[in-house]
């Protein structure tokens, strides 16, 4: 019953964490998509990593967290995590800006249309 009893703790946590996270994606998102480049490190520009840096940093944190108590509790990495340092770095010139793939990002997240991680 101990182990049982542990396990829905932790399971709670990584509820609580995968909101964390969440929420301050979507406030990334939000200055993002406000016309501030940074957040998907797109073109590299240095100072505009730098100024997100924290940002990335804080959902890494989080991120690892989260995937740590995903690992002992036998689920898969969490996905919105996976998907959204997947959409980081260079694209080609045909791709969209950084404030309108925030904008996309934020239409996704914010219609309740996914279940990330869940």
């Amino acid at each position: 019953m101990a182990k049982a009893d542990r396990l829905a703790r932790l399971d709670d946590l990584r509820l609580d964490l995968e909101a964390e996270y969440t929420a301050a994606l979507i406030a990334a998102l939000k200055v993002a998509a406000s016309g501030k480049w940074g957040l998907f490190d797109h073109n590299g520009d240095r100072w505009a990593r730098s100024a997100a840096a924290p940002v990335i940093e804080n959902l890494h944190e989080i991120g690892q967290a989260i995937d740590r108590a995903r690992e002992q509790l036998a689920m898969p990495r969490f996905e919105l995590q996976q998907e959204f340092l997947a959409s980081r770095g260079p694209v080609g010139p045909q791709a969209v800006g950084e404030p309108k793939q925030a904008q996309a990002w934020l239409k996704r997240l914010t219609s309740g249309s996914t279940e990330h991680g869940r």
